[in-house]
């Protein structure tokens, strides 16, 4: 008799002795199951967030270091990018450029500078003369870790700025790009990069005074980018 069912509980047992499991309401399963997803995802976006660093409030000390790039050869020190940071900031931005300045150069300067100017964020912007002069990737590499590692032992924030490899080609058809190490060291040493301000500017003929350095217009732009940069991080106002 294939019609017919004997019932036994929540189970049916057909007379050929096989039983038959009645469908069961899955509809709790499914919106715990809902629930659970909608918990992951919003703990995975959770963990996905940075969170954003401590503004530093105007009149705060800060300290540019770095060579041409930021000391402002070809343009008044007032145009240079550290003094209309300083505009855009109300921070005390101090010039820490000295044209020519290699990384070594510059470690060897800035234990003065911190205990001169008592900075609370240095943004180191060097390498250029270093590439320039074809000095070992390692030894630059060495002289800016020395540079991240003094600045956080004073007790102050350091913000890397990438400088782009000097390039015919990249002049040429207006692409500059920085070396990878930058961003390995910055990685290595959990510091914020600003990466592309630099090379950017000087990518572009219209922005420059020569051909590495920027003009009064590239100033601005730099200023106006790093601006932007370090809101991002969330150390700007």
């Amino acid at each position: 008799m294939p019609g017919i069912f004997l019932q036994t509980g929540s189970a049916m047992v057909k007379p050929d002795g096989l039983r038959y499991i009645p469908c069961m309401d899955i509809r709790p399963s499914i919106r715990f199951t809902a629930l659970l997803l909608g918990a992951v995802l919003a703990l995975l976006a959770a963990c996905g967030k940075e969170d954003k660093e401590t503004a530093i409030p105007p009149g705060s000390r800060v300290l540019a270091l770095g060579d041409s790039l930021t000391e402002g050869l070809g343009v008044k020190r007032e145009e240079a990018w550290p003094a209309l940071l300083a505009d855009k900031t109300g921070w005390d931005v101090s010039n820490g450029g000295v044209s020519g300045d290699t990384s070594e150069a510059a470690l060897k300067r800035l234990p003065h500078l911190l205990e001169q100017h008592e900075p609370v964020l240095v943004l180191v912007a060097l390498g250029g003369n270093d590439m320039l002069r074809r000095i070992p990737p390692q030894e630059i590499i060495a002289n800016l870790e020395k540079i991240l590692v003094l600045i956080k032992a004073r007790g102050a924030k350091p913000v890397l700025l990438s400088i782009p490899q000097p390039s015919l080609a990249g002049a040429v058809f207006q692409n500059l790009s920085a070396p990878g190490f930058y961003r390995e060291l910055a990685a290595a040493q959990q510091v914020p990069l600003i990466e592309d301000a630099v090379p950017d500017v000087l990518s572009d003929p219209q922005l420059k005074a020569d051909q590495i350095h920027p003009n009064a217009a590239g100033h601005a732009l730099l200023a106006e980018t790093i601006f932007g940069e370090l809101a991002s991080i969330g150390y700007a106002p």
